[in-house]
């Protein structure tokens, strides 16, 4: 059995060694099974899952402002457990001639980044000294050309059927914004498409409406889920936002700040 010393003793332990999330997680988690059950084994395997978990509760030192309005970003980090603010401001989305394609989704980001600093800015009297501002932009990009939002019906008929039976990348450029910089960076996710007939391009059409999306499609979406053949890379990339990494880049900006 373990003793009510033992408990307060592994308790005093965590506590000294820095581990208070693990602490408050295994309190939450595990308090009923550690009164309950008297296996040891069943003790550590909870502290084994509070261990686990001790990463998200660490991640957010600091303010997260995600500079997008779109719901499938808002929906990603909900998903990766990151608290944040959503701030957004208006902001001009074309890009320099000439401008590499890749680089494009960066340079519309960065864009947005600034935008939303500038109004912070102007609300704290020029005290961003906290914050992490993370923009995106995603673009779809077949035979090096860059394929924009549909602006009516017959556009994203036409879309998605130069899709249809051929493969395409998607990329998503992301800014990180601090006081003391940025980082930057994309992430390429190659999609292919069954042959989609015009009665399934326009099924979706009416029916989803994908006025709001990138390539005339979400891969979330009824066309993704029976039209896409295959993807090689990061699916949320193509949902708007490599998640992974720019978790990774925020625990290392916490860690470096």
């Amino acid at each position: 059995m373990i003793t009510e010393f033992q408990k307060l003793l592994f308790y005093v332990i965590l506590l000294l060694t820095g581990g208070y999330a693990i602490v408050i997680k295994f309190l939450l988690y595990g308090y009923k099974q550690l009164f309950y059950n008297s296996h040891v084994k069943r003790v550590f395997v909870i502290f084994t899952n509070a261990v686990k978990t001790n990463f998200q509760v660490h991640l957010p030192m600091r303010k997260i402002i995600l500079a997008s309005q779109s719901p499938r970003r808002k929906q990603l980090l909900e998903w990766a457990e990151i608290p944040f603010e959503i701030v957004i401001r208006s902001t001009d989305e074309t890009y320099p001639e000439g401008l590499n394609t890749a680089d494009v989704p960066i340079y519309i980001a960065k864009q947005k980044a600034v935008e939303v600093k500038k109004y912070i800015d102007e609300q704290s009297q020029g005290k961003f000294n906290n914050e992490i501002i993370l923009a995106a932009d995603t673009v779809v990009v077949l035979n090096s050309q860059i394929i924009g939002k549909p602006q009516h019906r017959e556009d994203a008929i036409s879309i998605l059927t130069a899709l249809s039976g051929r493969t395409h990348n998607v990329i998503t450029g992301v800014v990180l914004m601090h006081e003391k910089g940025e980082i930057a960076f994309s992430d390429i996710t190659s999609v292919e498409f069954h042959t989609l007939t015009p009665e399934q391009i326009e099924y979706y059409v009416d029916n989803y409406k994908p006025y709001d999306k990138a390539g005339a499609y979400a891969i979330q979406e009824w066309i993704g889920v029976t039209g896409i053949k295959s993807v090689a890379g990061d699916f949320y990339n193509v949902m708007g936002l490599p998640v992974s990494r720019v978790v990774q880049e925020i625990a290392r900006l916490n860690e470096s700040l």
